[in-house]
């Protein structure tokens, strides 16, 4: 899992460091429309998803009028803005690694042209719905500063239900998993211990990886952050079996 959590850090630095803000903001501009729509609304107190994005938000030195206007995108207040759809696409990268692909659109036909040309331009293919997604688990997904002591971490986070709890190395996360009814709860029971949460979301678990030699590894690492690069795509998530070897190559060619 080391791999999977340097990854982690790799994708969050080079989120920090973009400097195409006007993309940075559409993104997650739709993710706080999801996220009022999906966690009940936009009161923050009870709807925890939307914490956790307005508290990304904030930190990226996203405007308030922007945050605002996104919320009352996500409660329907704003009946001129154009319909925002979560949509998740099933693929295959080089060698057959398996790939879903979560979109935030505003536009399924450009979205869907723009994941199906990535992918084959890198030899790999779009999938019929279903062809894919049986490879993957829901749970959810807890990101704990690597700072935090770890033992004290997994004594709260069993007590709180928590299905797993994987320990960061270097200044990679720590990783909480939960089952997906669980997440807001253990993410609050984590709060409330004074244990700081960086991040908590729904994600497509593996439930086997495939091992790929380093070069074709750093293949499906450039797709993946290809794809992860477009407005429209939330997140990727692959059955790759990531080595921090393979995710070291990426980074070092991608200047992270």
């Amino acid at each position: 899992m080391s791999g999977h959590s340097h990854w982690a850090t790799v994708r969050r630095k080079k989120e920090a460091n973009d400097s195409k803000r006007g993309a940075v903001f559409t993104k997650i501009a739709r993710e706080i429309v999801i996220a009022v729509r999906e966690g009940g609304g936009g009161d923050t107190d009870s709807n925890i998803r939307l914490r956790m994005v307005l508290d990304k938000a904030r930190s990226m030195g996203m405007p308030k009028d922007n945050i605002d206007r996104a919320i009352k995108r996500g409660t329907g207040d704003d009946k001129d803005a154009e319909e925002i759809s979560q949509i998740v696409y099933e693929g295959y990268g080089p060698n057959g690694v398996a790939m879903l692909i979560d979109v935030v659109t505003d536009n399924r036909n450009r979205s869907v042209a723009a994941v199906r040309h990535a992918l084959s331009r890198a030899g790999g293919s779009m999938a019929n719905p279903g062809a894919v997604a049986w490879q993957f688990d829901r749970k959810g997904s807890i990101t704990v500063p690597s700072d935090v002591d770890f033992d004290e971490l997994f004594m709260v986070a069993v007590e709180a239900g928590a299905l797993d709890v994987v320990q960061g190395e270097d200044e990679d996360a720590h990783e909480v998993y939960t089952d997906p009814t669980d997440l807001h709860a253990v993410s609050k029971h984590l709060r409330d211990a004074g244990i700081p949460v960086e991040d908590a979301e729904l994600v497509m678990v593996p439930q086997n990886e495939v091992a790929l030699d380093k070069p074709d590894a750093v293949k499906i690492l450039r797709l993946i952050d290809e794809l992860e690069e477009m407005d429209d795509v939330r997140r990727v998530f692959t059955n790759l079996e990531m080595s921090d070897e393979a995710v070291m190559a990426y980074a070092a060619v991608a200047g992270d």
